[in-house]
């Protein structure tokens, strides 16, 4: 019986998918379950298991764009799994024939091929490799007769300068299906939104003494790591209740606002950018962020996230600091209206009581759209979390930080 394996469905909004990588070759037996291929969609990278046992006989090519319920594979479920240990069969010999003489019939006088002098491109070409500043003896011509046509003429690309030594190799790969609608959102939020930036900076003072303090009892009795993320999650949450506007986002003519805070975090994963979401983030105690946080993390890490822990979210917090970012305008995930930047913490000179002190200082960006979120609204939620984040125990812990986190 010969099964035909059709792509399913990795989301309601999802019409076509790519196929990524094969991970299994033409002609191969497969195990049912067995993984056989990760096809890209425009939210995720997720793996093909195969539906049944059988010799798969593969109907698409690596980065093929394939439409959601078309076949993709076929898998013969009569065959019978191949031994390990069988024998080869042994090749056939044949005595040799005697050698016999071939007489070759008198070969036609070649046809003359029309020739372009200096690869002459067609009119349409010469248009275009004027307009790119290109000279045609830069190209060679796809064309009959080594003319340049017009596709070769869209295709080209202005001459790196002369080369003086050393490696100068290029490489042209296609982007993922992935990258390529990230890509597309990202412009999508320039283009379409009113997005503004405001900063400010935040004394770590705080919640460096909290950190030195409790983490190594956080650590043995959760098993995670305290780090900045809860903090910040739980700052960001608050100043979400406080400051409503930010938790919004426009649908046509009608705003939405949103009495829930579902989280979505940027994470860098091995196909590209992430943004899992954290769900209800406002109920989540510090280690019940932190213990979601690591899930996440990992399951973007390993190419295991699926569409659906992708999909919503209210806000965004992205932390360009683990790479060394000291300043940065985040762009809005859209449809977002909010997203908040952290940077890099860096020893800076602050006045604090009216004496200039040393303090481990990070500066953070709110982005926002300026079509739902007024200048005070944008401002009042990033100083609710700066004021949050330099004193944590009575903002964020009720005065307790030993409960809080659950020591």
């Amino acid at each position: 019986m010969i099964l035909e394996m059709k792509v399913p469905s990795p989301g309601e909004s999802i019409k076509e998918v790519e196929i990524a990588t094969w991970l299994v070759k033409d002609g191969d037996y497969v195990e049912k379950d067995q993984a056989i291929a990760e096809v890209d969609s425009d939210k995720a990278t997720l793996e093909l298991p195969a539906e049944a046992s059988g010799i798969i006989t593969l109907k698409a090519e690596e980065g093929d764009a394939v439409a959601v319920g078309a076949v993709v594979c076929l898998i013969d479920t009569s065959a019978t799994k191949p031994s390990g240990d069988a024998p080869k069969a042994e090749a056939k010999t044949e005595a040799p024939k005697a050698e016999e003489k071939k007489v070759e019939a008198p070969k036609a006088a070649p046809v003359a091929e029309k020739t372009y002098a200096t690869q002459a491109p067609s009119p349409a070409a010469r248009k275009i490799l004027d307009e790119k500043n290109i000279q045609p003896s830069d190209i060679v011509g796809t064309g009959k007769g080594g003319r340049i046509t017009k596709d070769d003429a869209v295709n080209a690309v202005p001459s790196m300068g002369t080369p003086t030594g050393g490696n100068r190799g290029s490489e042209r790969t296609k982007l993922s299906m992935l990258r390529r609608k990230v890509a597309e959102r990202l412009v999508s939020a320039k283009n379409e939104t009113a997005m503004l930036t405001t900063f400010n900076q935040v004394d770590m003072t705080a919640i460096y003494d909290l950190r030195a303090e409790y983490k190594d009892a956080f650590k043995e009795k959760h098993g995670l790591g305290l780090g900045f993320m809860s903090f910040f999650t739980k700052a960001v949450t608050r100043a979400l209740q406080l400051y409503p506007d930010v938790n919004s986002m426009i649908d046509g003519q009608e705003k939405i606002s949103y009495d829930f805070c579902d989280i979505s975090v940027a994470v860098s994963g091995p196909k590209g950018l992430m943004v899992p979401v954290m769900r209800n983030a406002e109920t989540l105690s510090f280690r019940g962020v932190e213990a979601e946080i690591k899930r996440l993390a990992i399951r973007a890490r390993d190419g295991q996230i699926t569409v659906d822990e992708m999909t919503g979210g209210t806000f965004t917090i992205s932390n360009g600091g683990v790479f060394g970012s000291m300043l940065s305008t985040p762009i809005i995930n859209p449809p977002q209206s909010g997203i908040l930047g952290m940077h890099n913490v860096v020893e800076r000179a602050i006045v604090r009581n009216g004496q200039i002190v040393i303090a481990p200082v990070m500066y953070v960006a709110l982005s926002y759209d300026h079509r739902i979120i007024d200048g005070r609204e944008s401002v009042g939620f990033l100083v609710a979390v700066k004021e949050a984040l330099e004193n944590p125990i009575e903002h964020l812990m009720g005065g307790n930080a030993k409960k809080a986190l659950e020591l």
